[in-house]
């Protein structure tokens, strides 16, 4: 009966060890960044969006950041760099509704995390989708994992005790030596072949032509409600913060849906309502890549109906580092009278002709 005892005591106190050793190490490497900075020479490997980005707007070292949805995600930092002498940090959340963007930006401008070697946040830049604008202003895109986002360390045995955070963020990239690359995390799957127009049109499902006129108002009450809950107490509170807000260049594939949907004058009535309440505000810069037509019109920029090729991206930091496609107060008629000249003049029969 000892020798069992003595056994069963053996067992349970190497788990313990085991667990302890697991624990520590997992606090000691923190692939999440959830309790320290990352640790010089450490590999560490970037894919999670929701895990990873509260620790990374936490504990890294920045002085501007990039937020919004996958309109953001093809972003080079060094671009950022070069063009524009920032140290950018990219915080993208793939369909980011306007909830996701307020728990990032919190952290962002937590005063616990500025105190990780920052003197403030210099700029923001921020995609502005009006297609998730009129979500509920408390939702979110995926579930969060709340033990990541809260300052509670009891539910932190959800992180200390995973087994993906031990194999796949911790043993696996120091096996292989091979770590992520800050500057094109998150970037989309799609290589340079499936930026063409016969990859989307075989992808592309026309959408069902609505039945009646959607009001021309119908999406201000809830846009309203989610640019003050969400995004404008940021701009409001960090009036020495720049941020460079954009309207992307979806395709005109995208605006057709919109229109066989017959809600085209409510969500251009939409997108004037939200450029004109930004640009009321000094430290906001408001740019119109929607409509950009010689790339909005051309199927091969895209590997889809919205998402463009990285190399836009590119050229959109050279706008905000030039002033090229800043809109000013009056400009949102002009805007809304270019996109619908845009999608009117455009020969969407030839474009199915040629992709039967």
């Amino acid at each position: 009966m000892n020798k069992i005892k003595a056994a069963a005591w053996s067992f349970a106190m190497t788990v313990l060890a085991l667990l302890l050793i697991i624990a520590l190490l997992v606090v000691y490497v923190d692939p999440f960044f959830h309790y320290h900075e990352p640790l010089a020479g450490f590999p560490y490997f970037i894919d999670n969006q929701l895990s990873q980005n509260p620790g990374m707007a936490a504990r890294m070292n920045y002085d501007s950041c990039i937020i919004g949805s996958s309109m953001t995600v093809n972003f080079n930092t060094n671009d950022f760099r070069e063009e524009l002498g920032l140290d950018t940090i990219k915080l993208s959340y793939s369909g980011a509704l306007p909830r996701d963007d307020k728990n990032i930006l919190a952290i962002v401008f937590d005063k616990d995390s500025l105190s990780y070697g920052r003197n403030g946040i210099k700029a923001v830049f921020m995609a502005m989708d009006p297609i998730v604008m009129t979500a509920d202003t408390d939702a979110t895109k995926y579930p969060l994992p709340e033990y990541l986002y809260d300052d509670n360390y009891i539910n932190d045995i959800k992180y200390l005790f995973n087994k993906d955070v031990l194999f796949r963020y911790i043993l696996k990239p120091f096996v292989q030596k091979q770590g992520s690359d800050l500057a094109t995390i998150y970037y989309s799957w799609w290589t340079p072949e499936y930026y063409d127009e016969s990859w989307v049109m075989h992808n592309y499902q026309p959408a069902k032509e609505a039945d009646e006129e959607t009001p021309e108002d119908a999406y201000i009450e809830r846009t309203l409600a989610n640019m003050e809950t969400n995004i404008l107490p940021f701009i409001r509170d960090n009036p020495d913060t720049r941020f460079y807000i954009f309207l992307p260049a979806y395709s005109v594939l995208h605006w057709y849906d919109v229109s066989k949907e017959r809600h085209l004058d409510a969500t251009l009535a939409q997108v004037a309502y939200i450029g004109e309440m930004l640009m009321e505000y000094d430290n906001v810069e408001l740019y119109d890549f929607m409509t950009d037509e010689e790339t909005v019109t051309n199927i091969n920029n895209y590997a889809d109906i919205i998402h463009f090729r990285p190399e836009y991206n590119s050229y959109m930091v050279s706008c905000f580092a030039s002033g090229e496609r800043r809109l000013e107060k009056g400009d949102m008629e002009r805007v809304c009278n270019d996109m619908r000249q845009i999608i009117s003049g455009y020969d969407y029969q030839a474009l199915f002709e040629r992709n039967p």
